[in-house]
Formats: C-alpha cells, sequence, structure tokens
C-alpha cells in the first residue's frame, strides 16, 4: 500500500514537472522572443516555381522518357525520345526526290550542249547558203540584163536590115541597084531576124535562169526555220532544267527540314530545373506540341505566402525580403518582393486554426536572387519583407 501510494505521488510530480516544462518552453518561445520591429512584415509560406510545359515539336511515338517526377536536370539534358522510323523515311524519301532530279538536270545540260553544236552548224548553213544564193541572183541578174541589151541590138540591127530591104527594093526597080544588091540585102534582114529570135531565147533562158536563182535563195530561210526549230528544243530543255533545280531544292529543303525534325525528336531541358510532372508516357503517339513534363525553374523560386490585408499598404513590388529555410533556419537567403496580389482571400485552409483561416489576406511572392539549389519547390519557409528604410535591423532573423 505505501507503495501504491508512492508511484501515484512520483506520477502526479512527473505530470506536473512536464506541465512547468511545457510553461516554460512556451514562455521562451512565444514571450522571451524579441518583438518584430516595425519597420518588418513577416510571414510564412512555401517554396514554390511557376510551371514551364515541355513539349514536342513534331509528332511521332514516345520511345523513352528518362526523367521522374522530382528530378532536377540541367539544361541541354535529354527529357524524352521519340520514335524516328518514320523521319528516316521521309528523309530518304527526300534524299531520293533530289537524286532524281540531279539526274534530269544532268540529262537536260548534255542535251543542251548537243543541240547548241546543231544549231551551230545549221547557222553556219544557212549564213553560207545565203551566200550563195545571193551569188547566184546577182549573176542570173547579169545574164538577164546582158540577155536583153544584146536582144536590144539585135533588134535595132534586124530594124535597119529591113529598112535596107525596103530601100534596095525600091533602087532596084528604078534600076539604081542591082537585084544581086537587092537579094543581099534581104538575105542580111533574114539572117538579122534570126539573131534576134535566138537573142530572145537567151533572154527567155536568163529569166529561167534568174527564177530559179530566187527559188534557191528562199531555201537558207528552210534552213533558218530549221535552226528556229533547234532554239525551241534549247529553251524548252532551258526550261526543264530550271524546273529540275527548282525540284531539287525542294527536295533539299525537305531532307533540311526532315534532319531538323529528327533533331526535334530528341526532347530536352529548356534550362536548369526539377520536373513537376510527367505528362505522357512511352508508347503514346503524340501530337506536335503535346507537353511530355512539366518543369519548375530552379532559378525563378519564390517563397508564396499571405500578409494581412491591413499591412498589405505597406508591401511594396521590389522591395527588399528575406527567407529562412526549415533546413537551414540561421541562414537568411535575400529576395525580393516580385507579386502583390491584386485581390484579397481569406487564409489558405492548411492554416491550422479556425480563427485565422476566417481573416482576409492577400498573397505576396519573394522572389528568391541566389537560390544556388538550396530551397526547392515544396519546401516550408518563412520570409521578412524590409517595408520601410534600406538597412535591416541586427536583431533580425528566423522567429
Amino acid at each position: 500500500m505505501p507503495r501504491k501510494k508512492l508511484s501515484k505521488a512520483v506520477l502526479v510530480i512527473a505530470i506536473v514537472a512536464l506541465v512547468i516544462a511545457g510553461g516554460f518552453l512556451a514562455w521562451w518561445f512565444l514571450i522571451r522572443q524579441p518583438p518584430i520591429p516595425h519597420n518588418i512584415i513577416a510571414l510564412s509560406g512555401r517554396i514554390e516555381g511557376d510551371d514551364s510545359t515541355v513539349a514536342t515539336k513534331v509528332s511521332g511515338r514516345i520511345r523513352e522518357i528518362r526523367v521522374r517526377e522530382g528530378d532536377i536536370v540541367k539544361a541541354g539534358e535529354v527529357i524524352a525520345l521519340l520514335d524516328e522510323e518514320q523521319a528516316a523515311a521521309r528523309e530518304q524519301q527526300a534524299r531520293s526526290s533530289a537524286q532524281e532530279a540531279d539526274t534530269r538536270i544532268a540529262r537536260s545540260q548534255d542535251q543542251i550542249g548537243v543541240l547548241r553544236e546543231q544549231l551551230k552548224q545549221a547557222n553556219i548553213t544557212v549564213d553560207q547558203a545565203k551566200q550563195d544564193a545571193e551569188g547566184r541572183v546577182r549573176q542570173a541578174e547579169a545574164q538577164v540584163a546582158t540577155a536583153e541589151a544584146n536582144l536590144s541590138q539585135a533588134q535595132a540591127a534586124y530594124e535597119q536590115a529591113r529598112y535596107d530591104v525596103d530601100r534596095f527594093t525600091r533602087l532596084a526597080r528604078t534600076g539604081d541597084v542591082s537585084d544581086r544588091q537587092r537579094e543581099q540585102a534581104k538575105t542580111a534582114a533574114e539572117s538579122q531576124a534570126a539573131v534576134v529570135e535566138s537573142m530572145k531565147k537567151q533572154v527567155a533562158a536568163a529569166h529561167g535562169a534568174l527564177t530559179t536563182a530566187r527559188a534557191n535563195f528562199k531555201n537558207p530561210s528552210i534552213r533558218s526555220s530549221q535552226a528556229a526549230t533547234i532554239q525551241k528544243q534549247i529553251n524548252q530543255a532551258q526550261t526543264d532544267v530550271v524546273a529540275a533545280q527548282a525540284d531539287a531544292d525542294r527536295a533539299r529543303a525537305q531532307v533540311k527540314e526532315v534532319e531538323a525534325n529528327r533533331a526535334d525528336l530528341t526532347v530536352i531541358a529548356p534550362f536548369d530545373g526539377t520536373i513537376a510532372t510527367r505528362v505522357a508516357e512511352p508508347g503514346e503517339v503524340v501530337a506536335p506540341g503535346a507537353a511530355i513534363v512539366t518543369m519548375i525553374d530552379l532559378n525563378k523560386i519564390y517563397l508564396r505566402g499571405f500578409v494581412p490585408e491591413g499591412d498589405i499598404g505597406r508591401v511594396k513590388l521590389d522591395q527588399p525580403a528575406r527567407v529562412y529555410l526549415d533546413s537551414n533556419p540561421k541562414v537568411a537567403i535575400d529576395a525580393v518582393v516580385s507579386r502583390i496580389d491584386p485581390e484579397a482571400s481569406f487564409t489558405p485552409e492548411n492554416t491550422y486554426f479556425r480563427d485565422e483561416r476566417v481573416k482576409q489576406v492577400v498573397g505576396v511572392k519573394l522572389l528568391i536572387k541566389n537560390p544556388n539549389g538550396s530551397a526547392k519547390p515544396g519546401m516550408p519557409a518563412d520570409g521578412e519583407i524590409l517595408v520601410e528604410g534600406d538597412t535591416w535591423p541586427k536583431d533580425t532573423g528566423r522567429r
């Protein structure tokens, strides 16, 4: 019986001691803590960062995703790989089209070379033929002129012979000339008439030769039309070269595009950060712009906290601030006020006491200047805002 009473007494003493110790600790942390200076506004919250979506630039099937939620990655680090089978097929098709176009260009250029040689020979033939035809026409014209001149002389001689016949006939009747002289004049006239007929035939022959020469002069025009036909063929071949070159350029552009797309099959981290969520999984077929993961930039993280509505008028953008992490509460991390919510709201539900949750507060962001990887999204932290002056009070710190 005495032992039971002793045990109860010990238990009572222990309980009283715990109560006293608890009261002392409460006094130490709540009462003995130095008051917050008037130019400081204190707040608590969590480290956060704005999500950025890392998406694909091209369509395809996801072959591999190399990160998990919570992983910290560096800029340029591979996030995911897409299947490159379709891209390889498109690249091969584009290269084949370019090679075919190059073959067409070479064939057309060879044809142009042959046609130009043919055109050169045709032009030489046309020029020579023109010169020969012009020479024959001039020669025929000279022969016509000569024949006509000879005909004129023969006709004049014939007219004189006829006149002599008439004169000698009259004189023979009067006995002034002999009959023999008359017959000689008549024979001379008949001979001159034969000369005139011969000259007429020569004139006709000369005109025939001139007609033939002039007809032959038209032959170079036929040859010129042949040269024009060859020139048309050259022009068509040159057009084919231009078209083939355009096809080749287009095919090579497609090759470059496919090569660029193949590079886009590798999804990389655009900046240093942490993987917030993994949206897609291997095997899924995604369209261009489809999200693979969301990232938070570790160089742009901030403390998200709330300031009572009555104090928010003292808070301004770009005011200096400090952040204290639970993992190292004695070290102040420099920050700056980067955002003040435009509207007030009730205290978030994760506040433990009901009477605190019904208060109106305004959300603020304290952007950490040099995170250095110490502050990570999700960490609880405390903050202080220097709302007056430029110098921090000496007795500030984690409270």
